[in-house]
């Protein structure tokens, strides 16, 4: 059974589906929020809260630790001072973006952690079978290298 319709109908109830799909999608903008390599306490949590807060409306967050000046002689505490925001926000976010120095900038991508714990437990679970076969192919090696 065929329906005969407009042509021009047709059209009209084919934008409104499309205007339907996109009025429900969100785009995810990517948020910059900048720290000091030697930055105090208080600072950095005030820098979280902010991190945390994007996270939640399902923002990326681009971390970026701007070395100035004589700074730039110690970019070790880039890591370093990730490694504090990590630690506060460990739960809620993963890395999109490996960390890495742009020029004056140390850099990374956070994105909001979904279902955490699960992805852990399964990377954790393929790292154990790594090792155990490992360790039995090492066996092998080592029972035939000793006759």
């Amino acid at each position: 059974m065929a329906k005969i319709i407009d042509f021009k109908k047709f059209l009209y109830l084919e934008e409104r589906k499309e205007k339907e799909a996109r009025k429900h999608t969100r785009e995810t903008e990517l948020k910059e929020v900048r720290f000091s390599p030697f930055i105090g306490e208080h600072d950095l949590e005030v820098g979280v809260s902010r991190v945390r807060k994007f996270l939640k409306e399902g923002d990326l967050v681009k971390i970026t630790v701007v070395f100035k000046g004589r700074q730039m002689t110690h970019t070790e505490f880039g890591p370093k001072v990730l490694k504090r925001i990590m630690d506060h926000i460990k739960d809620e976010a993963v890395q999109d973006r490996a960390e890495r120095m742009e020029g004056k900038r140390f850099v990374t991508v956070l994105r909001a952690a979904k279902n955490l714990p699960k992805k852990i437990e399964k990377t954790e679970n393929i790292k154990k079978e790594d090792k155990d076969e490992k360790i039995k192919t090492e066996d092998k090696k080592s029972s035939s290298q000793e006759v």
